[in-house]
């Protein structure tokens, strides 16, 4: 059989991720670090004229040297939130959201880790932060100073009022949080002037830099988004700092807009019926960029002594799908109708495979308990659906196995005559009725299926921190390498200069490693020499190549893998052809036999 194809694939998959984990990554870390490195020495060196800047809403420009906990404790007028999900506060300067802390989600495994920090100050090198409000003409008023009553709180069972007053006119802002993560902001502005005022309803979502856990991942959109309208928009970070051209300007009816990392998601949401003019765009310069997901209303009049309304949402929390889904729903059936709200999990152009894969995966993970057991049912799923194509390819690699002593008459009798043998080869697969590429099949189709899970395990939040068996995060690499011996000996060879990255080879790995180097002894060997030397060290490329995958795609190999080994096997032993196991994996005990491969009559 000739197995150029695979050969192709299974090589330029394998050099494209060594390539990326060898050579790409640390160069992206590399120009990472150098980039936070002349950001910080511009920031302390920049001479501010004003800490104003009409382009950005007025917001201050950060100061390298502030940190989170410096910035908020420099702006004491603040209102606490507090609940069972959120706690931070909102800052009165502006009315701006820049203090949120997910408490149900940590930075690492353990209890004690902190919780993660969502937004933060503007003054600080990676601020982010939301903020909704009006403009009158071209004042955004971002700086504003807001009033709230003494002692306010905002809670699930207390709401807060800011209100200020300005040009004529009192503004007014309730606020008010669910038990989850989504705020209700309630705006009312009264003109107590004599003359009539041009307002517009605006909203914002700003990333000062990009995140420090920012990994610029290929298969991950990370940085502006929204849905505007009812279509869907993206902006990576990197684009926008490169190209500020690249940016995003389009009008429609409803959706939302926002700035999103790999698991965690701010979003502004105006009401559903309203027609906003939406921006995604690098506001500030390729080196100190400051990203921004921005929608606008019309402009609305508002006459003396008249008062006017609106009511709009931000979202501050994780991107489960479960629970943006939750928000999508109907407000009569107790959602808030935001529009594809789910779309902020990036699943990608083989969304019609990433979708019916997650849904499985989760409804065994909620079920069960388990997401690791929700993984080995999800693979049997996809077996048995690929079960009649497999049986076929698996059928056509029984009956190579069986003419096997026959295409090794040929490759004797025509060595020297390439062309000659390739003739011969051709004839007996056509007198024995079949095709030697089927058996590829099963392997074509389970690339975009892979594809789909490894980009489903990677980028929804359902998988962070969950266990299976010795492993506590299926989202992770294997914790264990077998260069410490599992953990026996007390050191961390991954933390070796240079080679550390290769010594991760944890058990799992090892096992996919040794169920693939198992079905290769199952399958009939190339007819080129050199080739089946590459397919028979395979395997063990493998294991380097996956030692760095979530924990949870490699448990999903391994499993695929043995049961096709069952299935091969079954195959193999249904077409009479014999399974000598100690011969097959050369063991030194078996006995060799002249009759291995040669077909047999028992069925």
């Amino acid at each position: 059989m000739d197995r150029n194809l695979i050969l192709a694939i299974a090589l330029s998959f394998g050099v494209f991720l060594v390539w990326d984990y060898m050579v790409l990554g640390p160069q992206r870390e590399a120009q990472q670090e150098a980039a936070r490195a002349a950001q910080a020495a511009q920031q302390v060196q920049a001479v501010q004229t004003s800490d104003m800047d009409p382009d950005i809403g007025g917001i201050a420009a950060p100061e390298a040297d502030v940190s989170v906990e410096d910035a908020i404790a420099k702006s004491t007028a603040r209102v606490p939130i507090k609940t069972q999900t959120l706690q931070g506060s909102i800052n009165l300067k502006g009315g701006r959201f820049d203090d949120l802390l997910l408490l149900q989600y940590r930075e690492g495994l353990d209890d004690a880790s902190a919780p993660i920090r969502l937004l933060s100050p503007a003054e600080t090198q990676h601020g982010h932060f939301m903020q909704q409000g009006w403009a009158v003409g071209a004042d955004t008023a971002a700086g504003a100073q807001w009033t709230v009553a003494e002692g306010s709180t905002l809670t699930p069972q207390t709401p807060v009022t800011l209100t200020r007053t300005g040009g004529g006119l009192t503004f007014e802002k309730t606020i008010s949080v669910d038990e989850k993560y989504m705020f209700t902001v309630t705006q009312t502005v009264t003109n107590n002037s004599d003359e009539t005022k041009n307002l517009r309803p605006f909203a914002t979502v700003t990333q000062r830099n990009t995140p420090e856990d920012y990994t610029n991942f290929m298969i991950l959109h990370e940085g502006p988004l929204g849905v505007i309208g009812t279509k869907l928009f993206e902006r990576k970070y990197n684009k926008l700092k490169k190209n500020k051209d690249a940016k995003v300007e389009e009008t429609g009816v409803g959706g939302w807009v926002g700035v999103t990392n790999k698991f965690w998601l701010a979003a502004s949401i105006p009401p559903a019926d309203a027609e906003i003019e939406a921006t995604l765009a690098n506001r500030g310069t390729t080196e100190k960029p400051i990203f921004e997901a921005f929608y606008a209303m019309p402009s609305t009049a508002l006459a003396p002594g008249e008062t006017k309304s609106m009511q709009s949402y931000m979202f501050g929390g994780p991107k489960d799908v479960d629970l943006l889904q939750s928000y999508e729903a109907k407000p009569e059936d107790g959602g808030l109708g935001v529009y594809d709200f789910d779309k902020a999990v990036d699943w990608g152009h083989f969304f019609f495979l990433t979708r019916p894969i997650f849904y499985t995966l989760n409804f065994f993970g909620d079920t069960l308990g388990n997401f690791g057991v929700a993984i080995l049912l999800l693979t049997l799923v996809i077996k048995l659906i690929l079960f009649p194509i497999a049986n076929k390819g698996y059928e056509s690699m029984s009956k190579m196995k069986k003419l096997q002593p026959e295409i090794k008459k040929l490759q004797e009798r025509y060595a020297d005559d390439k062309m000659k043998l390739q003739q011969e080869m051709m004839a007996l697969y056509k007198k024995e009725k079949m095709n030697p590429l089927a058996g590829c099949f099963p392997i074509l189709l389970q690339m975009p299926i892979f594809y789909a899970l490894y980009k489903t395990l990677f980028v929804t939040i359902e998988l962070r921190h969950q266990p299976f068996l010795y492993i506590q995060d299926l989202s992770a690499p294997d914790p264990t390498t077998v260069f410490n011996l599992f953990g026996l000996l007390p050191f961390d060879p991954t933390a070796l200069p240079m080679i550390g990255g290769l010594l991760g080879i944890g058990f799992l790995p090892l096992l996919m490693g040794v169920a693939m180097w198992f079905q290769t002894k199952l399958n009939p060997p190339p007819a080129d020499p050199v080739q089946a030397q590459v397919f028979a060290f395979m395997p063990f490329v493998f294991v380097f190549i996956f030692a760095p995958f979530a924990a949870g795609l490699v448990l999903y190999w391994f499993w695929n893998t043995t049961l096709g080994i069952l299935q091969q096997w079954y195959i193999m032993k249904k077409n009479g052809v014999k399974v000598e196991l100690g011969q097959r994996l050369n063991l030194p005990w078996a006995k060799k036999s002249a009759a291995t491969d040669a077909p047999s009559d028992a069925k």
